[in-house]
C-alpha cells in the first residue's frame, strides 16, 4: 500500500518540470531511498523533525521544526509539501488545523496522508477498535502490555499521554482540513483504510 501511495506521488511529482525542492515533515532519507530506489530525479527534499535526522547525500537536508508553525519558511517555499502519518500526532483537533493551514502557506503543492479512524484494526496499537475504547482503558492496555508497536510502557501516566497523543482522523474531518483538495482513498478489503488529501497539481 506504501509503494502503491508512493506510485501516486510520483505521478503528481513528474507534472513538475526541473528541480523541485520539496519539504517531507516527519520523513527519513531511508524512506525516500526505498521508495524511490535511489533516484528520485532532480529533487531535493528537506526533512523537518522535531529532531535532527542523519543524512549522508546533498539531495537531503535535516531540519528541526513544529508541524503546527513553521515560521523560518516563507509561503510557497518548496514546491511540495509532503507528509505520511503524521498529522494524527500533533494535537487536537486544532493543532491538525494548524498543521494543515502551514502545509498549505508554505507549499505550492501538497500530499498529506494518515490512517482512517474508522478502519477496524487501529495502526499503531493494531488491536481491533482500540481507538474507541476509553481512554484510561487504553492507557491500562499499553501500561501492562506490550500492544502493537508499542512495548508496554511502565508508566501509567506516560500510558495515557501516549495514547492520548494520537488522534485518528475520519474522512470528513480529514476533508475539511484541506478544502478545496482532492480526497484519495486507500482501500483494505474494500474498507479505508487511509486517506490521502492533494492539492495544487
Amino acid at each position: 500500500m506504501r509503494r502503491a501511495r508512493f506510485a501516486l506521488f510520483l505521478s503528481l511529482l513528474s507534472r513538475i518540470d526541473g528541480h523541485v525542492e520539496i519539504l517531507d515533515i516527519g520523513g527519513t532519507q531511508e524512506f525516500w531511498t526505498l521508495m524511490t530506489d535511489g533516484d528520485a530525479g532532480d529533487v531535493r527534499v528537506t526533512l523537518l523533525n522535531i529532531e535532527h535526522q542523519i543524512v549522508t547525500s546533498t539531495r537531503f537536508v535535516s531540519a528541526v521544526g513544529d508541524a503546527r508553525a513553521m515560521p523560518q519558511y516563507a509561503d510557497k517555499s518548496f514546491d511540495v509539501v509532503f507528509s505520511n502519518s503524521v498529522i494524527e500526532h500533533v494535537g487536537s483537533y486544532d493543532d491538525q488545523r494548524r498543521m494543515a493551514s502551514e502545509v498549505m502557506r508554505v507549499g505550492k503543492r501538497f500530499f498529506v496522508q494518515t490512517p482512517n479512524k474508522r478502519f477496524p484494526l487501529e495502526p499503531h496499537f493494531l488491536f481491533p477498535w482500540f481507538q474507541y475504547l476509553p481512554g484510561a482503558a487504553r492507557a491500562q492496555l499499553v501500561h501492562r502490555f506490550d500492544v502493537g508497536w508499542y512495548k508496554r510502557i511502565p508508566s501509567l501516566e506516560a500510558a495515557r499521554a501516549e495514547v492520548d497523543s494520537i488522534q485518528l482522523l475520519t474522512r470528513s474531518r480529514f476533508a475539511n482540513l484541506f478544502p478545496g483538495g482532492t480526497l484519495h482513498t486507500e482501500k483494505v478489503f474494500g474498507l479505508a483504510k487511509s486517506f490521502v488529501a492533494y492539492g495544487g497539481w
